[in-house]
């Protein structure tokens, strides 16, 4: 596995949205949502520096998808399937996570951690590009969720919007960016990934067809609620 441009590289700028005493503890909460299969996945987004959304938004991930009976999710961008782990428990055996991502070295690994896991007959993984994938798959979402290179974020949602069922969920992981979204001098990990996030966010909260709110936990997850009028 290839080492992955995270957030915090080269940030000399960077804001803690949440105080890492205040994550500490909240993460010590949670403590029973230990499993082998989320400590192996963890070490090696911590081996490999690969960036995946943390225990805390795990669980908030399946605590939104639980609360409005998820049980069609797409992901844009699945990494290894840290996030798909969580989604996967939600759906239930009736549920389906549809998984994309780049490389087939990704996808043989959550088939692995998947598996173990007993989550992976939930799953239908498609490597490849996340855009791509999603506009050959049919039907309403009742989650999307975008995890991809961040210069994508406003064109996927773009394409995200009106596939996903009134009641339904839009949510994104780093629309904070380690604070760069509230900078006016940053290094940015790549050139006008902030800008694509800026302009992300404010395309969904000036959306008349969805309510929205960014939870700060770890970089920020936004979720956009699709109106029921």
């Amino acid at each position: 596995m290839t080492e992955i441009l995270t957030p915090t590289s080269d940030n000399s700028s960077e804001i803690i949205p949440v105080h890492p005493a205040i994550d500490s503890y909240m993460r010590a909460l949670v403590g029973n949502t230990d499993h082998p299969v989320l400590l192996e996945m963890e070490a090696l987004a911590e081996q490999k520096r690969f960036p995946i959304v943390n225990r805390l938004v795990g669980i908030f991930l399946e605590m939104q998808a639980r609360m409005i009976g998820a049980r069609q999710v797409f992901e844009f961008g699945s990494g290894y399937g840290y996030s798909a782990y969580w989604f996967a428990r939600a759906v239930g055996q009736d549920g389906r996570v549809i998984c994309s991502d780049g490389s087939s070295e990704n996808r043989d690994r959550a088939h692995q951690y998947l598996s173990s896991a007993g989550l992976w007959e939930r799953i239908e993984f498609n490597v490849g590009m996340a855009q791509e994938i999603f506009v050959q798959t049919d039907g309403l979402f009742d989650i999307c969720y975008n995890d991809v290179d961040k210069g994508w974020y406003p064109e996927v949602w773009q394409l995200a919007r009106d596939r996903i069922r009134p009641g339904g969920l839009y949510i994104a992981d780093n629309v904070l960016w380690h604070g760069r979204v509230a900078s006016e001098t940053y290094t940015d990990v790549a050139l006008g990934w902030t800008e694509a996030i800026v302009e992300h966010n404010q395309m969904i909260f000036n959306d008349p067809e969805f309510d929205a709110f960014i939870n700060p936990t770890r970089d920020g997850v936004i979720v956009a609620r699709r109106k029921m009028f």
